[in-house]
């Protein structure tokens, strides 16, 4: 028997919206994670990208936990010498919400052409406002920390 492949055509994407409010970061970044890639799925095929869009918001009101508000630090290299820039999680939080939840999200797809596939159906959102009503896209509640 042979295995069947969807085509490019049959993939028909959903779109989900996902209220971070009261969220741990890498547990939404996780389950976020799964739905882009298309793991929660029974069309999934590794090779492929067979995820859905996901719309997330309240991105400001995302919680991490421990002391990773004081400790965690954000570090790139600007590709000349001692230019190795840091910055707090605090500061970077205050100022980009969404690109601290975004970053965490898309870390954890895979870093090859088909990750970076997968992390343009992702769109995040400081606030609860988003302007992709024309999708339609269905609510997802995920497992809060009382589940």
């Amino acid at each position: 028997m042979a295995t069947y492949f969807p085509k490019q055509g049959e993939i028909a994407r959903k779109w989900y919206v996902v209220d971070a409010t009261g969220q741990t970061l890498g547990r939404l970044a996780s389950r976020i994670s799964r739905i882009l890639t298309g793991k929660d799925s029974p069309r999934y095929t590794p090779f492929l990208d067979t995820g859905d869009h996901v719309v997330v918001i309240n991105a400001a009101k995302v919680q991490v936990t421990g002391l990773k508000g004081e400790q965690k630090v954000y570090h790139r290299y600007t590709g000349y010498p001692g230019g190795l820039r840091s910055e707090e999680f605090r500061k970077r939080f205050e100022r980009k919400p969404e690109v601290v939840v975004q970053e965490a999200i898309v870390g954890m797809l895979p870093h090859t052409k088909l990750g970076r596939a997968m992390a343009r159906k992702l769109k995040v959102y400081r606030g609860d406002k988003h302007p992709h009503q024309a999708q339609k896209p269905e609510a997802m509640a995920l497992a809060s920390k009382s589940d």
